[in-house]
């Protein structure tokens, strides 16, 4: 062995310097020793962004923007390490708390570590084409449920409903299938307000009431789009009207 080859302890600690060279090398990561440091250091900085910035004003529910965060194992992929789902459910908590402040306020530390989090391909994606209201004030919605597909145009009106040309009494006897088609009209108080015509196809007599339930809420967020929190309450106790499309 030669003499630049020979062993050394680590140099004394001199207390009088503070400049002086340490005993070992600390590492810059508090999470360095720890099983996940990764993962550990995101989290710190995410609670430390949420600590600071939990003042600021942030959007009404309905007006959250959303987004698409990155899965479990997509994370997994990006850090090299295996965290549990229940670990990372802490940092989703967090990230869509951070999601709710409004985007012009929102620090860019905080527009930082939620573009981190993104799930690939999703950054970019545009958002749907609002609806608009034609020359003859009608409003156009679409809505498909199992093997049926509805398109329903909706005009203020006295009332009236008609469903490929017929009236609704005649396309669905029973009760429970006019009152899941009209669904949204009467949750929001608007049975005479407006005129309904639907054209509907495929399926069965179920799967078309429940196609014109979503095309026929879809219609009445364009003419009505302040209506959308009561729809979405209303969807709780009527669980086959998505509304995600709106």
């Amino acid at each position: 062995m030669s003499a630049d080859d020979e062993i050394r302890a680590a140099p004394e600690i001199d207390f009088a310097n503070p400049h002086a060279i340490p005993a070992r090398i600390l590492p810059a990561s508090p999470s360095y020793f720890t099983a996940s440091p990764i993962f550990n250091d995101n989290l710190l900085l995410l609670q430390s962004l949420l600590k600071e910035h939990s003042s600021i004003p942030t959007l009404p529910p309905e007006q959250v923007p959303k987004s698409t965060w990155m899965t479990l194992a997509q994370y997994r992929s990006t850090t090299g390490e295996k965290i549990s789902a229940s670990k990372y459910a802490k940092v989703l908590s967090i990230l869509t708390r951070l999601n709710k402040i409004y985007p012009r306020l929102r620090p860019q530390p905080v527009q930082d570590i939620l573009a981190r989090f993104t799930r690939p391909g999703t950054a970019h994606v545009e958002k749907a084409k609002p609806g608009t209201i034609d020359q003859y004030g009608r409003s156009k919605g679409v809505g498909r449920r199992k093997e049926s597909s509805a398109r329903v145009y909706l005009v203020e009106g006295t009332g009236d409903v008609m469903i490929n040309g017929r009236r609704i009494s005649q396309v669905f006897p029973r009760l429970h299938d006019r009152e899941s088609a009209l669904w949204a009209l009467k949750v929001t108080q608007r049975m005479d307000k407006y005129n309904v015509f639907a054209l509907v196809e495929g399926g069965g007599v179920t799967g078309q009431a429940e196609s014109i339930t979503l095309a026929l809420a879809r219609a009445l967020l364009v003419q009505e789009p302040a209506l959308k929190p009561v729809l979405r309450r209303g969807k709780r106790s009527y669980p086959t009207a998505n509304l995600n499309g709106c």
